[in-house]
């Protein structure tokens, strides 16, 4: 209608069914599922299309169930691959586990208001640990430690995403200390 999708339909990528369901002006609204490399990631209800409600899934298992504001987990509990309850969130607020689209782990640990806040860790694609430490927000803030290849390259105070504070850095390659001193804003204090 007027040159937007409205009513039910189906979206593809590359020949890949990416979306069906229902339209309103152009924007997912109303019941829905989203898929991934031809997998089932969401089933629920849209509303200018954000997730409102559903069931979010993880390599085909049901990992989230309940209601989500701006696509951020909400309301609603948490599940293991075996269908047991792991974690419950409300209002934005308790422990919670984020995935990427190749159902490896990206986030785990403490929201509040749905954002990162307390201590957390996150994860590369290659399901390595890349960061652990403390959040406020949605950032990297207080004391935290980044790994390259399962190496610590970083262990150290961060404000707003940044190193920030008293810091060690250390080589990748053979765990050697490179630096040790002051850093603001991510530079190395001179």
């Amino acid at each position: 209608m007027n040159g937007k999708k409205n009513g039910k339909g189906k979206d593809y990528y590359e020949g890949k069914l990416i979306y069906e369901g229902e339209y309103l002006n152009g924007e997912k609204n109303g019941k829905g599922k989203d898929y991934y490399n031809g997998k089932l990631i969401f089933e629920g209800e849209y509303l200018y299309n954000y997730l409102l409600k559903g069931k979010y899934f993880v390599n085909e298992k049901l990992e989230f169930e309940g209601e989500f504001l701006y696509n951020k987990k909400w309301n609603g509990k948490g599940y293991d691959e075996n269908g047991n309850i792991i974690y419950e969130l409300i209002n934005g607020n308790g422990k919670s586990k984020n995935y990427y689209y190749n159902g490896q782990l990206q986030f785990e640990g403490e929201y509040l208001n749905g954002k990162k806040n307390g201590k957390g860790k996150e994860y590369y694609s290659t399901g390595q640990l890349q960061f652990e430490g403390e959040y406020l927000n949605g950032k990297r803030n207080g004391k935290g430690k980044e790994y390259d290849n399962n190496k610590l390259i970083f262990e150290g105070e961060y404000l707003n995403d940044k190193r920030n504070g008293k810091g060690k850095e250390y080589d990748k390659l053979n765990g050697n200390l490179l630096y040790e001193g002051e850093y603001i804003r991510g530079q190395r204090k001179n």
